[in-house]
C-alpha cells in the first residue's frame, strides 16, 4: 500500500446555537498592554442564533482505497502539509508511521515547535486513523489498549461567563450532569490591578460554593501571569482546595515553573504549549510541573504522545492532554494506564466547534466516555456531509 495523495478539505456550514456563543474570553499574555486587555473574541454571527462555521480536514489517500482522516486544523498548517510534508509522504508506505514521523521531523529543521510541528501532528493522527482502518481495529487497540472500560472526563469551561453568580449557577448545572471535575479560566492578570485580583478570587469562591466540596476545580491562567502574581492569588484561593493552577507563566520560563512548583500552595500544571519529547524532557527532569498537558494535534501527534507518556511515567507525572482533539485524545488515554493518563479534558464550547462537521461527536455522558464508543476502525471520525453547505479542495 502506498500514499497517493494528501487532500485538504475546507468545509463551510452553519451552526445553530443560542446567543451569544462566546460569553467571555480568558486572560491572555498580551493583556499586559492596556490596548489589548478589553478586546474580545467573536464568532462569525450570521443572524440570531446562527454562526458561520469553517473547518479544515486532511485526508491521506492510498492506492488500496483506504483513507486516513484528521482535523480540524488551521490554514497555515494546511499550507505546510501541502507544500512541505506532502512531497515526503506521497509514494510511501502509510503504515510505516515511525519512519514517516522521523522524516518529517528531520526535514523540518526550523519547525521543531509551532505550526510546523502542529502540521506534523495532524499528519501523524491521519496516519494512525488510516492504519486502524487497514487492520480493521480501533487505534487504542493498536497502541496496546484498552486499559479501562470508561474514561473520566472533566468539564472545561473556556469562554463561559466568569461573572460570579452566572458561574455559580453554571457549575451547579455541570455537576448535575455527572461531572466530578471542572476547569475554569481566569479573566484577569497583573495588568488588571487589585480589582482584577479580587475578581479572580470572587470567581473561585463562587465556583467552590456552587460545585460543593467533592468536585475537583481547576483554574487556567493561560500563560498570562508571573511568579509574584501567581503566589499572591494562590495564597488567597488556597482555602478553596483547587486541584491545580494551569499555565501561570509563559511556556519557555521553565525556571519560573520550577520556582512555582516548589513554592505555590496549589499544584501547577502546563505543557499545552510545549512540543515533542525533547521539549517535555526538561520539564520532567526538573519536575517543573505536577501535571503535564501536551496537545496531540500540536505536540507531535499520537506517535509522540506515546513517547511523552512513557517519559512522564518514569517520573510518576500524570499526563492529562489538552482537550480539543477529543477522539485522538480518547484513543491515547484508552491505551495508557490510569495512573499515567487519569482523566480527559472536555472543552464544552470548543468541542462543539471542532466536532461540528463530524457524524458522531464524542461527548461525555454522566461525566464519562465509554471506551466502547471508540470501537470503530481507526479513529472513528467521519465527516457528516449533511452539515456541509460548500467545500473547497485547497492546494498551493
Amino acid at each position: 500500500m502506498k500514499i497517493t495523495e494528501t487532500r485538504i478539505r475546507k468545509l463551510h456550514g452553519v451552526m445553530e446555537h443560542e446567543d451569544p456563543f462566546w460569553e467571555e474570553r480568558l486572560v491572555r499574555p498580551i493583556d499586559i498592554y492596556p490596548e489589548h486587555r478589553d478586546r474580545n473574541n467573536d464568532m462569525d454571527r450570521i443572524s440570531d442564533g446562527r454562526y458561520s462555521m469553517t473547518s479544515i480536514f486532511l485526508e491521506i489517500a492510498t492506492d488500496d482505497g483506504i483513507t486516513g482522516l484528521s482535523g480540524p486544523f488551521s490554514l497555515l498548517e494546511a499550507f505546510i502539509i501541502q507544500t512541505q510534508l506532502s512531497p515526503i509522504l506521497v509514494g510511501q508506505d502509510p503504515l510505516a508511521i515511525e519512519k514517516l514521523w522521523d522524516q518529517m521531523y528531520r526535514h523540518s529543521i526550523h519547525g521543531r515547535k509551532g505550526e510546523t510541528m502542529m502540521a506534523i501532528s495532524v499528519v501523524d493522527c491521519a496516519l494512525w486513523d488510516l492504519k486502524g482502518k487497514a487492520f480493521n481495529r480501533p487505534v487504542y487497540s493498536l497502541l496496546g489498549g484498552p486499559t479501562r472500560k470508561t474514561i473520566q472526563a472533566y468539564a472545561s469551561c473556556l469562554q463561559f461567563s466568569v461573572e460570579p453568580q452566572r458561574a455559580h449557577e453554571r457549575v451547579k448545572d455541570i455537576v448535575g450532569q455527572g461531572y466530578k471535575a471542572t476547569k475554569w479560566f481566569f479573566r484577569h492578570g497583573p495588568g488588571s490591578g487589585k480589582d482584577g485580583v479580587q475578581s479572580n478570587v470572587d470567581l473561585v469562591e463562587a465556583l467552590r460554593d456552587g460545585a460543593g466540596e467533592d468536585v475537583d476545580i481547576m483554574m487556567d491562567a493561560w500563560s498570562s501571569w508571573d511568579i509574584p502574581y501567581t503566589l499572591k492569588v494562590a495564597n488567597q484561593i488556597e482555602k478553596y482546595d483547587l486541584k491545580w493552577i494551569e499555565e501561570p507563566v509563559l511556556a519557555d520560563k521553565i525556571d519560573s515553573y520550577v520556582e512555582l512548583q516548589r513554592n505555590c500552595p496549589i499544584s501547577i500544571s502546563g505543557g499545552e504549549h510545549e512540543y515533542t519529547r525533547w521539549g517535555f524532557r526538561q520539564i520532567v527532569e526538573k519536575k517543573a510541573m505536577d501535571y503535564l498537558q501536551p496537545d496531540i494535534y500540536w505536540a507531535g501527534g499520537i506517535s509522540e504522545l506515546v513517547k511523552i507518556c512513557a517519559l512522564a511515567s518514569t517520573f510518576d507525572m500524570p499526563v492529562i492532554p489538552h482537550g480539543h482533539s477529543a477522539q485522538a485524545t480518547a484513543h491515547l488515554i484508552a491505551s495508557q494506564t490510569p495512573s499515567v493518563c487519569p482523566i480527559q479534558e472536555h472543552l464544552i464550547k470548543w468541542n462543539q466547534v471542532h466536532q461540528f462537521f463530524l457524524e458522531d461527536p464524542l461527548i461525555p455522558i454522566n461525566g464519562e466516555i465509554e471506551v466502547s464508543r471508540l470501537n470503530n476502525p481507526g479513529m472513528g471520525i467521519k465527516i457528516d456531509d449533511g452539515k456541509i453547505d460548500s467545500e473547497q479542495i485547497l492546494s498551493w
